[in-house]
């Protein structure tokens, strides 16, 4: 009884101590946070400048050097940090060509396949350091056929064709940027029966619609030499490695192998300018393409071919299995280390990556400048806070995919959320993109920051305008580092950014002259990227409660089925079990609201402090976890690294993010065969969404059935 009573003075001792001199609340470090003393516009504007001095593509010595600059900027904020390489495949083009023979008399063009630099260029001295314009993970091989225009490339586009009669088989289709993602522009056309594709950036719509327009350096639009590279690979992480980590030694698939997972494209394909496509597309014959396949006021009429042009199409890549430097920064969890908050952008780039994906590594510094100057002042992060700079995103995630599914199994057990940045700033306008659970942190944050275009009003103000609440995008497609988090793991995940599409996209004009003259002149954009985003991180980091709403995941999947039942309207599918599932999941997040107000009104003397404690800790672990709930083993049907029932790309567009995509998948199928087996697979994936919302009330819940 002496030692009970003893200890009890103890704790009442030291409970009046604390409330005597009380340490700093962690809201009063999050205000400092943004406050105009900690942020930095000429900070962020010299990170940008010193990392897009160079082109640095994945492999290359200057993304070595970028890697090292980005170290050496967390540990001199004090962070511990390291880095995690891996051994991936990688592709760099070795030659190309593309010739146009037209009927005689007209002689054949060879196009030169050159981005011009042009007058007073500050980076004309490392001109010659940008790749020659290629497709990654392109097939090497020789196209020759007659030219078929097939507008975005798009599975409706050959419909149309195939309307007009228009055969694609042994053509060599041109088609031009804009809609979908260009692996699958090259994917459709190989299912179509093409020999090889050609890629083209139409003025319409990255040139300033034509006519009079002027471009960069004079202003915002695609110069007309001006050719958007990139990736072709339709799979995530390394291409030889699918589904483990490319560490040394590791098992690899051949070439062959490779190419019958179906993720690599088996014909041959080139990226051209506005003005080799308007070349080509003069060469065209045939009928005249509908209106909206048209392009600008004074471009030539499109025609769809084939011929009377012919292409001759020639690509020869080289394939290396090359080493990739993930960057990653950890700042220590002093009650919950075993937690983490992560924030990724990667690194490389196709040429100088001053939007992409600059603008979010130089705001990641910000961020990273920030809190080690909170360290400074006494703050300590409840959770573990760790920052990831990525490498070979471009390739195909491959950098986050691979440190993801090298740490899944800690992943699936300790990280709260993923917060990602890519191209920070390309112009003007606040966009999120969030798992549900997010939302009303993410709108909070906005209405804690200025709007950097409007200094009378909060970002939120601006962002949500005349409507009753803001657009939130979800992360279904594959175009960032969140993919592997959420539609792998399932760990939920943000990402916040300004502008959005952009001219000068994946061409050696994304350079820093851009981003002053036409992103962001005065850097406030970034800065207020920055400080969402870092925003959010501290929220999510220091909170005792995490901040997740799935009240908010309920109303999403409300609107998700709205949608489903406009698609689906026969007599085969029974959706009712779905219906029943979010009627759970509701009634669970009421429940664990209520059981989270109800620790926190009940916090009084010390001796309760040991049991809120693993209350707190029990409420949180649910929350975390419920998302995890939402993915299944066996992933989508002939899709099986995604795992995640809710939320997925578009079959045919890796870009566009699909709500219940085996059941979008499936119901493709579906209303093409029209049989009672097809059918019978929609209503088993609508079995499978349905079991997949009920586990995650169950987790919600904490209790076994």
């Amino acid at each position: 009884m002496i030692k009970l009573a003893t200890a009890t003075l103890v704790a009442i001792v030291t409970s009046l101590s604390l409330l005597l001199s009380p340490p700093t609340p962690k809201s009063s470090y999050h205000s400092l946070f943004i406050s105009n003393s900690l942020s930095d516009n000429v900070s962020i504007s010299r990170h940008l400048h010193t990392l897009t001095r160079r082109p640095h593509v994945a492999g290359t010595e200057a993304n070595a050097e970028a890697a090292a600059y980005v170290f050496s900027g967390f540990t001199s904020c004090g962070f511990n940090t390291h880095i995690a390489s891996y051994q991936v495949s990688l592709t760099y083009p070795v030659s190309r060509s593309l010739t146009l023979t037209n009927p005689p008399p007209d002689p054949p063009t060879t196009f030169s396949l050159h981005q011009e630099i042009y007058d007073g260029d500050p980076y004309a001295d490392v001109a010659h350091e940008v790749l020659p314009t290629f497709h990654a993970y392109a097939k090497s091989g020789i196209a020759t056929g007659p030219v078929v225009y097939a507008n975005y490339g798009r599975v409706e586009d050959y419909l149309t064709l195939k309307e007009m009669g228009v055969n694609v088989s042994g053509t060599v289709v041109l088609a031009r940027y804009g809609e979908i993602y260009r692996g699958d522009i090259v994917q459709t056309a190989y299912d179509e029966g093409a020999i090889g594709v050609v890629i083209y950036t139409d003025r319409k719509n990255y040139g300033g619609g034509g006519g009079d327009a002027r471009w960069f350096p004079e202003e915002k639009w695609m110069p007309p030499s001006g050719v958007q590279v990139g990736t072709v690979y339709n799979g995530l992480g390394d291409p030889t490695t699918p589904g483990w980590p490319s560490i040394d030694e590791c098992e690899r698939l051949s070439q062959d192998e490779v190419e019958k997972t179906g993720d690599v494209p088996l014909i041959p394909s080139l990226p051209v300018s506005a003005a080799d496509g308007e070349k080509i597309l003069r060469s065209i014959g045939g009928q005249v393409a509908q209106d909206d396949w048209q392009g600008s006021k004074d471009a030539p009429v499109y025609r769809v071919g084939p011929g009377p042009g012919v292409l001759n199409l020639t690509y020869m890549g080289r394939q290396v299995i090359g080493t990739i430097e993930n960057v990653i920064a950890v700042i220590q969890g002093t009650e919950e280390p075993d937690r983490f908050v992560i924030l990724g952008n990667h690194r490389d780039a196709w040429t100088f990556g001053a939007v992409d994906p600059n603008s979010g590594t130089a705001a990641l510094l910000e961020i990273a400048e920030r809190l080690g100057k909170l360290q400074k002042k006494g703050w300590r992060p409840r959770r573990t806070i760790i920052f990831c700079n990525w490498d070979a995103e471009e390739y195909g995630l491959t950098g986050s995919t691979e440190w993801v599914e090298d740490n899944r199994e800690i992943l699936a057990s300790r990280a709260i959320a993923y917060l990602n940045v890519d191209s920070a700033v390309s112009g003007p306008g606040f966009r999120a993109m969030a798992t549900p659970q997010l939302d009303e942190l993410i709108k909070q944050a906005t209405q804690q920051v200025q709007d950097p275009d409007n200094s009378s009003q909060t970002i939120y103000e601006s962002w949500v305008g005349s409507r009753s609440s803001p657009p939130i995008e979800r992360l279904g497609g594959g175009g960032s580092d969140y993919a592997a988090f959420v539609q792998h793991v399932g760990i939920p995940a943000a990402e916040v950014f300004y502008g959005g599409g952009y001219p000068v996209y994946h061409s050696m004009y994304d350079d820093f002259i851009w981003m002053e003259k036409f992103g962001d002149p005065m850097f406030r954009r970034h800065v207020s990227v920055a400080s969402v985003w870092g925003l959010v991180a501290l929220w999510l980091a220091d909170k005792e409660f995490l901040p997740f709403d799935y009240l908010s995941y309920v109303k999403e999947l409300q609107n998700c089925m709205d949608n489903l039942e406009h698609e689906i309207s026969n007599k085969y599918t029974n959706l009712t079990p779905i219906y029943k599932s979010i009627q759970q999941l509701e009634k669970a997040a009421i429940k664990i609201n209520n059981q989270r107000k109800a620790v926190e009104e009940n916090k009084g003397w010390p001796i309760t402090w040991k049991k809120n404690h693993w209350k707190v800790r029990d409420l949180n672990d649910r929350l975390m976890m419920a998302e995890r709930a939402f993915t299944d083993r066996d992933g989508l049907f002939g899709r099986s690294w995604y795992k995640h029932l809710i939320y997925g790309p578009s079959t045919h567009d890796d870009y566009g993010s699909k709500s219940f995509p085996g059941i979008d998948d499936a119901l493709e199928r579906a209303k093409k065969l029209n049989t009672a087996e097809s059918w019978h697979l929609v209503q088993h994936e609508v079995w499978r969404v349905s079991a997949a919302i009920r586990h995650a009330s169950l987790v919600l819940n904490g209790e076994l059935t």
